[in-house]
């Protein structure tokens, strides 16, 4: 019998069973402008926001890292060199044409040496537990169906003293910017994804699924609720971004 219980994809309400669908559709349509679209929609901050994450991380050469709806591999590129010949770095996706676009990108930069490619949903990771030094989501938390699950699943993969390092847009902490905010976000985003990508839907998607995800204390308690320990978060851009990090017990 199928489920009667629905969730969010963006404002709408959609049932459960269809989210992932959704989500896929708009990956696999902006997949080919994802990195052009990231440049121009934060004029570059990205870049600085994960490189702070890849910091915050501290992983040493020969670890084993997971780099969960990983994308086009900008992460796993950064992760790559830390870890070194000896280490590996996992990327994995639910999107195969999003896991593609990495593949191909980071074959381009010559980093597939030590670098494994995984098709896998977040919310039931296919690899064994105690598997990772640490395990990295940027930016993709919020298109998952249920958060909850996907933490769980995270954290059974990740080794015991291992980090957890989650990297999303969140919800701004300085008095009056989320009101400058919202004025960029829903006027001008779509508009430049429909110019850039042509699809201005897809945009208005991720503006919407921002505001549906959890501000910085919930995922905060969330984190805590799957077992994770001492975690704690930084505001970037005001909370327009905010980086979690916590540790498996």
């Amino acid at each position: 019998m199928q489920s009667d219980k629905t969730t969010h994809f963006g404002y709408r309400d959609v049932p459960e069973t269809e989210k992932s669908g959704l989500v896929s559709d708009v990956f696999h349509s902006v997949a080919n402008k994802y990195d052009l679209m990231n440049d121009l929609m934060s004029f570059g901050a990205h870049r600085l926001w994960k490189r702070f994450a890849i910091q915050q991380a501290r992983v040493r050469k020969g670890q084993q890292v997971l780099d969960v709806a990983g994308g086009t591999g900008d992460m796993t590129a950064l992760f790559a060199k830390e870890v070194g010949s000896h280490g590996r770095v996992t990327l994995s996706d639910i999107n195969p044409a999003m896991l593609q676009q990495g593949r191909n990108r980071l074959l381009d930069q010559g980093l597939v040496s030590n670098i494994d490619f995984v098709l896998a949903d977040a919310e039931n990771l296919p690899f064994p537990e105690d598997s990772f030094d640490c395990v990295c989501i940027a930016f993709g938390l919020r298109n998952v169906t249920h958060v909850d699950r996907a933490l769980a699943s995270m954290q059974k993969v990740l080794k015991p003293g291992g980090r957890i390092i989650i990297l999303e847009f969140s919800h701004p902490a300085v008095p009056g910017l989320d009101k400058l905010y919202d004025a960029y976000s829903f006027n001008i985003l779509p508009k430049l994804g429909k110019l850039v990508a042509n699809d201005e839907a897809s945009y208005q998607y991720l503006v919407e699924s921002i505001r549906k995800h959890p501000d910085q204390e919930t995922l905060k308690t969330m984190m805590d609720k799957a077992g994770f320990a001492r975690c704690h978060y930084f505001n970037l851009a005001g909370g327009i971004v905010a980086l979690h990090k916590a540790y498996n017990i």
